[in-house]
């Protein structure tokens, strides 16, 4: 906000400016009950994923260190939503950027990032389909990430181990839904990849009230958040539950994991469409019907509040003419 003649106006200086602060929704229409599902519309952040947060305090924590200089190369490895949330954050800060990604990441992602003027790198499936990639497909593409960085000097973010990524919600998308819920929250329930979304909103909800119950969505047949043998590690959920538990994830904040199958994620994923209005993706789907079967299991109290999370936009995973996908 800026102040021109005495009069004060309500203009961006920049999309930096757009990231975060996004709504608190109840889905009232989906769920009229028991219980009540509110979520947190992460893909109306600029680069359309709840990965503008991290993008962003990544970054500038990387500059208030030192670790990354004015003008300096970027380097990550990505499912697609870090990279676009990285495009965004770069473009603007002066930072140029290469990504690399596994080609069973959907194209539409690679569109968005280079359009930003990034530069993706794409790297054969090992295991995986597209739209199905597995912990071995993501290998080759970290260790592509790895040596760009060793070679170039690039800054490397590592959103895999970089508890920046946590800080990002420790200190804005908690906060938020503390506030913007009234200070009521029962439970939260989230997938996970990276596991920053979960662990920096779980830690920051359970200061504020240790009695709110935090849950991890998981893949069916792909639940080692609970110590399950993985026997599917081919799933529709890009980005969350490669099959590994990942290093910033913390199981004392979990209580419990639900899992959820594919057809139950594509179901609520169009259900949150016809009914609420909004085209979201299949991580988003499987975060509320994760959230229904949380308050029709008994595990909480019918009238619990329970938050949750539209990952990303649904404009990231529309078909592909199959000459595109290579």
């Amino acid at each position: 906000m800026t102040e021109i003649n005495g009069v004060k106006n309500e203009i961006k200086s920049s999309a930096l400016e757009l990231i975060g602060n996004t709504p608190l929704l109840a889905l009232d229409r989906l769920h009229p009950g028991p219980g009540r599902i509110l979520v947190k519309c992460e893909f109306m952040n600029p680069g359309g994923s709840i990965k503008c947060r991290s993008s962003l305090h990544m970054i500038e924590k990387a500059r208030e260190r030192g670790e990354l200089k004015p003008g300096g190369d970027v380097v990550e490895v990505t499912s697609g939503n870090q990279g676009c949330g990285l495009a965004v954050v770069c473009s603007i800060m002066g930072h140029p950027l290469t990504v690399t990604m596994s080609k069973g990441n959907s194209i539409q992602r690679v569109i968005h990032m280079e359009a930003l003027g990034a530069k993706c790198i794409r790297y054969p499936l090992v295991q995986g389909t597209y739209g199905n990639v597995t912990f071995a497909d993501v290998e080759p593409a970290l260790e592509g990430a790895m040596k760009m960085s060793e070679e170039n000097g690039s800054f490397f973010c590592q959103q895999m181990a970089n508890p920046d990524n946590v800080n990002a919600h420790y200190t804005t998308t908690g906060p938020e839904i503390w506030r913007q819920s009234g200070h009521r929250v029962d439970a939260f329930i989230s997938a996970v990849g990276t596991s920053g979304t979960f662990t920096g909103i779980s830690t920051y909800l359970k200061e504020q009230n240790p009695d709110i119950q935090c849950f991890v969505v998981e893949p069916d047949g792909s639940q080692p958040l609970i110590g399950c043998p993985i026997t599917k590690p081919l799933h529709m959920l890009q980005g969350a539950s490669y099959g590994v538990v990942p290093d910033l994830f913390k199981s004392d904040l979990m209580e419990d994991s639900i899992s959820v199958t594919d057809e139950e994620a594509v179901y609520y994923k169009d259900l949150i469409g016809t009914k609420e209005g909004l085209f979201v993706g299949y991580t988003s789907g499987a975060n509320v019907a994760a959230a229904v079967k949380l308050l029709n299991s008994g595990k909480i109290p019918k009238d619990s509040w329970v938050v949750t999370i539209l990952c990303d936009t649904g404009l990231k995973y529309t078909p592909v003419p199959e000459n595109l996908i290579e």
